[in-house]
């Protein structure tokens, strides 16, 4: 069970999307795991065969218990146990009934004909499916079961749920269906948790991961007033040459601008782990998302100095999508190498973070104001916005921080460059 954050304490298996037996590559997923934040789908990191299944779906476990068991490429693949083996002349005690059977083995026989034959008329069908398929009004008759022996499993059963709903008309619209060319889309696992529950669990778990934070860390804060008028005179020049859906909001030059700045200050990107500092070369960068029952989430856009902006617009709106459907991939809630508020759109004109352990620094920023402005001898109006870092004093100082904040305002004044 990955540890997703360090907020999570426990997980629960709700659904397996690989068997024993599968080839599996490093990226796919393969697990729904359903924790106190959201439904979070687990990547795998190594490629080769599942070769046994561990946890059962249903099972809540602690972080750091081992799920299933994967055969890497390279690796020596196990034979099946054979029978045990006659023993040697020289071990008369063993009885004869040990001896295997001259039959051929077990493996070689087909699948089927170690499964019995079901009873005429009986449907197998699993505890958990046969539950799920009241709820969801599927008649058990018309699935045909994948599970061992024909079984019916819960993954039929969605499937079968999700077939009725794509066969049905879409309102407004009659004798309109699916393509026949597109399948069905998986359906989302089913949570564990009622929303009310989950939300309960999450400010639970948000309070102990800030109150290890405050007890542990030792938080320094700086903030600067950052003038934005060349960053906005520019986007609002980019995004008159973009239709609605290509134009850019102003957060993505302030993600890129703080990947940018990372590269100038590396001790605010990484992690303080058994007592050191442990640098990222990867910048990821966790970026704060409310949630619309309440609580707070932070996933990573990965490499987001590699990215164009354009990327990381694209990458910004799936991120946010899939947050408020509550499905996350696992790298997106472990990786982040940094994280970013930005609370200017709530009105909030300056933000104090607190750092998300093991991270070492989290910056905030606020609403964009028009403001009294001097510069070269003149006065005016600018619009003006607050940036705040909250850094920790074990892995930099702030001497160093003021040069972090002083490179995110230097990028944000060349945004064509972003």
């Amino acid at each position: 069970m990955p540890a997703l954050g360090a907020d999570m304490e426990f997980g629960t298996i709700i659904e397996w999307l690989v068997k024993p037996g599968d080839a599996i590559k490093r990226g796919d997923i393969i697990a729904v795991v359903d924790t106190e934040k959201a439904t979070i789908e687990v990547e795998v990191f190594q490629t080769g065969i599942l070769e046994k299944i561990l946890v059962p779906e249903g099972e809540k476990v602690p972080i750091g218990t081992p799920l299933a068991l994967i055969k890497t490429e390279g690796e020596a693949v196990q034979p099946p146990a054979p029978p045990a083996a006659a023993p040697k002349p020289t071990a008369p005690e063993a009885p004869p009934i040990l001896r295997p059977p001259p039959a051929p083995p077990r493996v070689e026989r087909p699948a089927a004909l170690e499964i019995p034959a079901h009873e005429p008329g009986r449907i197998q069908v699993s505890p958990l499916a046969r539950r799920i398929a009241a709820d969801l009004k599927v008649d058990l008759a018309h699935v045909k079961g994948t599970g061992p022996g024909g079984v019916i499993s819960k993954s039929d059963v969605e499937q079968a749920a999700a077939a009725q709903v794509a066969a049905k008309p879409a309102p407004g619209t009659p004798g309109l269906g699916v393509p026949p060319e597109r399948p069905a889309a998986r359906p989302a696992a089913r949570p564990t948790m009622t929303p009310q529950e989950r939300h309960a669990a999450m400010r639970k778990v948000i309070a102990a991961a800030m109150a290890r934070s405050k007890r542990e860390t030792p938080h320094y804060y700086l903030g600067a007033h950052v003038d934005m008028s060349r960053a906005m005179a520019w986007l609002r020049e980019e995004n008159l040459k973009r239709t609605v859906n290509e134009r850019l909001l102003y957060v993505v030059m302030l993600l890129k601008a703080v990947a940018r700045a990372v590269h100038e200050v590396p001790e605010t990107n990484g992690f303080w782990i058994e007592g050191a500092f442990k640098q990222s070369d990867a910048i990821h960068v966790g970026v704060a998302i409310s949630l619309r029952g309440g609580g707070l989430i932070a996933p990573a856009i990965h490499d987001v100095d590699r990215k164009s902006l354009d990327e990381i617009m694209a990458a910004l709106r799936d991120l946010v999508n899939r947050v408020r459907a509550g499905v996350l991939r696992s790298s997106e809630i472990a990786d982040a190498t940094i994280t970013v508020t930005n609370l200017g759109e709530q009105g909030v004109e300056t933000v104090y973070g607190v750092i998300y352990p093991p991270q070492v620094a989290l910056v905030g920023f606020g609403k964009i104001v028009e403001r009294p402005w001097s510069e070269n001898g003149m006065i005016g109006s600018r619009p003006i916005m607050s940036a705040t870092l909250a850094g920790d004093h074990r892995a930099s100082d702030g001497h160093r921080g003021g040069l972090f904040l002083s490179a995110i305002e230097r990028h944000l004044q060349e945004p064509q460059k972003l």
